[in-house]
């Protein structure tokens, strides 16, 4: 028997023939109710002085019940999120193997300089001649982005990568403008592998997006993308290495030929991580291209943030760069904050994420140019040794090897009644986060998955051995162990569909039978 939040509410048989525990416990992983449903009115964790009398100035809005926070000591509130804790899965535990997010491990060097006192304890509203320091970080960071992409402009300002993406996109809009083409201008060009927000980003410009369709060899078909061309086309959105996973081999005459109709070329930068340091997309024609700096350069990823976008501009785009920008000057670096020259605007109210800054500076530093470029060396190995030691037993979506990220179809499921989902599900009962699923929506029940530089071998080789195990398990005819998954995760298999259409956000108290009746 379940309760409302899917728990066994009573001792008795358990998953996969386990028996449940009084309390639901397994070893070190507590059964763990909600914070709301542990509070009692009366507990606190520290003592506050009693609030003074005051006249309210509130009128009619004044709170006339309790806020509804939970009352619990200070060891329940340790406890409740150190259990919790133990559930998430990170790139802290072991290999994160989602394809195009690039879970990069970040080294703790990063995370101590992010800490430094001048650095951690910056305030965005501090004066100019107070922070120095941090200007002339943020212009070094500035320097290298240009050097290591062969882009003259950069701006800070983005917070993430589709943050980015829009700084970029209206800068070519900008520019359109500015040559009094912004009412011809209407149409963006986006290869159907493209990143959801590609799409979405072009749309929220204004733009009308129009696919341009794949190979069968997983790359953009350069004939039907150049009988797309015309005057009203503002621009290219495409991702180098794409998200197949592969590179453009066409990239030059894409650019040429969008660049021949007056359009721009925005590239993605979300997969720089596979070429930085051994190609500068400014040598490939790219107008504008976001740096994920939670995937190249290993600040954090995930939770909502702290995100960091840069965008690279080239010559035609950068006198449209948002503000602030640092500049060099005689006596060193400063911004420029002011509404300058021909610049849309702001994209944000403030700098950037300062502490993104810190750390993917201290990673470039501590690598070097010669680091930098074996990172990316030893990504594209490892996703090509976990594509030759698969692909006998799985099936690889294109031919031949890829870039940072390997990509499986669902083939060699076929006839087990065995899905993608369910074989992604059986993965986290082997003790591994699952792979992407179902994209690119180009390859049908597709399995991306990237390792990125940081696995040793002995990580990359137990990785392929449960994969081997369990391509081999679904083929027998295993169905239970894979439509049954996870057997071992703590609330087991989520009905996922009824959670995204029918989402439970805010937690109510149970209503007693006696009231309810």
């Amino acid at each position: 028997m379940m309760n409302r939040q899917g728990r066994p509410t009573a001792p008795g048989e358990g998953a996969a023939g386990r028996i449940e525990t009084v309390l639901g416990h397994r070893g070190l992983d507590h059964e763990e109710a909600l914070i709301f449903e542990i509070g009692q009115g009366g507990r606190s964790g520290v003592d506050l002085p009693d609030v003074p009398a005051v006249e309210s100035r509130l009128g009619g809005l004044a709170r006339n019940d309790t806020i509804g926070l939970p009352g619990l000591s200070e060891p329940q509130v340790v406890r409740h999120y150190v259990r919790l804790s133990r559930r998430n899965y990170a790139i802290d535990m072991g290999l994160y193997p989602l394809g195009s997010c690039t879970m990069k491990h970040n080294p703790r060097l990063n995370e101590k300089l992010a800490r430094l006192p001048g650095l951690a304890d910056l305030h965005p509203l501090a004066p100019l001649s107070t922070v120095s320091g941090a200007i002339e970080l943020m212009g070094t960071l500035a320097h290298w982005l240009k050097v290591l992409t062969g882009m003259p402009a950069v701006a800070l300002s983005p917070k993430a990568g589709a943050h980015g993406e829009l700084c970029g996109m209206m800068a070519i809009r900008a520019a359109h403008v500015a040559k009094g083409e912004g009412a011809l201008r209407t149409r963006v060009l986006v290869p159907e592998s493209a990143h959801g927000t590609n799409p979405a980003t072009a749309a929220y410009c204004g733009f009308k997006v129009d696919p341009v369709p794949a190979t069968e060899d997983g790359r953009v078909d350069l004939a039907a993308l150049k009988a797309k061309l015309g005057p009203d086309v503002a621009a290219i959105m495409l991702t180098n290495p794409n998200t197949c996973g592969l590179f453009e081999r066409d990239i030059l005459e894409i650019a040429e030929a969008v660049h021949g109709v007056g359009g721009y070329f925005y590239c993605d930068g979300a997969n720089f991580n596979a070429i930085v340091g051994r190609v500068r997309p400014g040598d490939l024609g790219v107008d504008a291209m976001h740096i994920n700096l939670h995937k190249t350069f290993s600040t954090p990823h995930g939770g909502g943030g702290p995100g960091s976008g840069p965008v690279v501009l080239s010559d035609a785009l950068a006198p449209f760069a948002p503000l602030p920008w640092v500049v060099e000057t005689d006596g060193g670096y400063t911004l420029v904050e002011a509404e300058a020259g021909e610049s849309f605007g702001r994209m944000a109210a403030f700098h950037g994420q300062m502490g993104m800054f810190v750390r993917a500076l201290a990673y470039m530093m501590s690598h070097g140019a010669d680091g930098l470029a074996q990172a990316a060396s030893d990504a594209v190995l490892a996703a090509n040794y976990i594509q030759a030691k698969l692909s006998d037993v799985m099936t690889a979506a294109f031919e031949g090897p890829c870039m940072h990220e390997a990509l499986f179809d669902d083939r060699f499921l076929k006839d087990t009644g065995v899905t993608t989902l369910d074989f992604a599900k059986a993965m986290i009962d082997e003790g591994y986060h699952p792979m992407t699923m179902y994209f690119p929506l180009v390859v049908h029940g597709a399995m991306l998955i990237e390792p990125t530089e940081s696995e040793s071998r002995e990580s990359l080789d137990a990785f392929i051995a449960v994969m081997r195990a369990l391509a081999t398990a679904a083929k027998a005819g295993e169905v239970e162990r894979f439509t049954g998954a996870p057997h071992y995760a703590p609330r087991r298999r989520l009905d996922e569909t009824a959670a995204a259409r029918k989402p439970v956000l805010r937690w109510t108290p149970a209503v007693p039978v006696q009231a309810a009746e």
